[in-house]
């Protein structure tokens, strides 16, 4: 089958749909020409709550997406699925009419020119404003004119459920402003971000994404974003039907800090761990493996063994708990958190850290 005949998705709704960007590969635009691919609008309603077909996203929100290409003198993986080589094709969308632009960090990792292209095939050159490796979130910032910029919405991404519709626009395989639908798979899944920390509650869709749709929106039936698309997971290196998005409150936290040109400062605690299990003990919390040396865990007096139960009065029933309860504090906060040892229950005071870079 060639590469065209596959450019026609099949007409659908959103009653269900996700999408999930892969990490890039450096691409040639079939044809060198820009090729659009729109599912066909479906007689059905994508949502009962919003009434929109795939179709009317589309046509609500492609204008604020973008292609963006790469150049880069290192070589480079990343991902489940992964990206490689000397420079790539992402995607990524308008964030706001001063022209920031929100991507993957890992899309323009390393770069040393970045091109953004709209829907109507302009390209500008673009500036990088900041990036989060431990959210793989980055914007960068185009001088465009007004008309060239559309934002789009950032939705709820606490209010995505399983099941629901959503659809996915970006770049796969060179193809700018290609749409895929699914659903909701999965929520609340875990990514290893660039510099290997831990992306907590991801969105995990079922919708065909490809190299080239990292960093392009996915969106709920009412044309918000509900997540940025990140990664896959595939035996095959293509879409296998399992894809995951940073959700869209995490987005918004990280970029808008970002476009005011602040550093992002994750907190840190300083240990490694896993869900305990009755074969630790009978109290749900986070079994500490290992705690690193000096770390803001270790000079509270928290040791390997330890089960925590309990951080800032907010109880953890697994390491992704902990994860993100600790990521809701800043750095140099005081947090009271309850352990278990040896059956007995204790609290101590840990000051939070400023996670190192990696």
């Amino acid at each position: 089958m060639s590469s065209r005949s596959v450019l026609v998705l099949a007409a659908a709704t959103l009653v269900a749909g996700g999408a999930i960007g892969a990490g890039l590969f450096a691409v040639a635009r079939p044809g060198g020409s820009t090729t659009t691919t729109v599912v066909q609008e479906a007689a059905q309603q994508i949502a009962a709550q919003s009434g929109l077909t795939v179709t009317q996203v589309y046509e609500r929100v492609h204008q604020g997406v973008v292609d963006i290409t790469t150049s880069s003198s290192s070589s480079f993986t990343f991902g489940r699925g992964g990206r490689q080589g000397s420079g790539g094709e992402g995607s990524g969308f308008v964030y706001d009419t001063a022209g920031d632009i929100v991507t993957n960090d890992h899309v323009v990792d390393g770069a040393n020119s970045i091109v953004v292209r709209f829907s109507d095939g302009s390209t500008y050159r673009a500036k990088l404003v900041g990036t989060d490796p431990s959210t793989d979130l980055a914007v960068v910032k185009v001088s465009a004119p007004q008309s060239e910029l559309h934002p789009l919405t950032l939705g709820d991404s606490g209010t995505a459920v399983v099941g629901a519709g959503v659809v996915a626009i970006g770049s796969p395989f060179g193809y700018a402003q290609s749409v895929t639908s699914g659903i909701v798979s999965a929520l609340h899944r875990t990514m290893t971000s660039p510099n290997n920390y831990t992306i907590d509650d991801a969105i995990q869709t079922d919708a065909a994404i490809n190299h080239g749709n990292s960093g392009g929106p996915l969106l709920n039936a009412r044309a918000q974003v509900i997540g940025v698309n990140a990664q896959i997971q595939s035996e095959s290196g293509g879409s296998d039907g399992v894809g995951f998005a940073i959700p869209s409150n995490t987005v918004r936290r990280i970029v808008s800090t970002l476009v005011e040109g602040k550093v992002v400062a994750h907190a840190y605690l300083g240990l490694s761990g896993e869900t305990a299990t009755n074969a630790h003990t009978a109290t749900a919390g986070v079994l500490a493996s290992q705690v690193l040396p000096g770390s803001p865990a270790a000079r509270a007096g928290i040791k390997s063994g330890d089960v925590i139960v309990r951080i800032a009065g907010v109880a953890v029933h697994s390491f992704e708990d902990m994860t993100r309860v600790v990521d809701a504090h800043a750095p140099g906060e005081v947090v009271a958190t309850t352990i278990l040892r040896h059956g007995k229950t204790q609290v101590v005071h840990v000051t939070l850290g400023k996670r190192p870079g990696t």
